[in-house]
């Protein structure tokens, strides 16, 4: 039984872990989008700045997760 939660645990971690990495994945392409579309523009910083700051969170909490998987 033990196995079964342990499996079932780790499941989960590794659906969260795969979250993390598309939704990191993703945020990084729309920032290029965004840079490739305000060329030369200080609105690019401007709503670049929270973006960027999200994938600092992702791949904070992604490589906890890593960690705890062991990958």
């Amino acid at each position: 039984m033990d196995d079964i939660l342990s499996l079932k645990k780790e499941n989960k971690h590794l659906k969260k872990f795969i979250s993390l990495v598309l939704a990191e994945m993703e945020l990084t392409q729309r920032t290029v989008q965004i840079k490739e579309n305000f060329l030369n523009s200080d609105d690019s910083m401007r709503i670049i700045k929270p973006i960027l700051e999200r994938i600092s969170l992702l791949k904070t909490e992604r490589m906890e997760l890593q960690s705890t998987l062991f990958l």
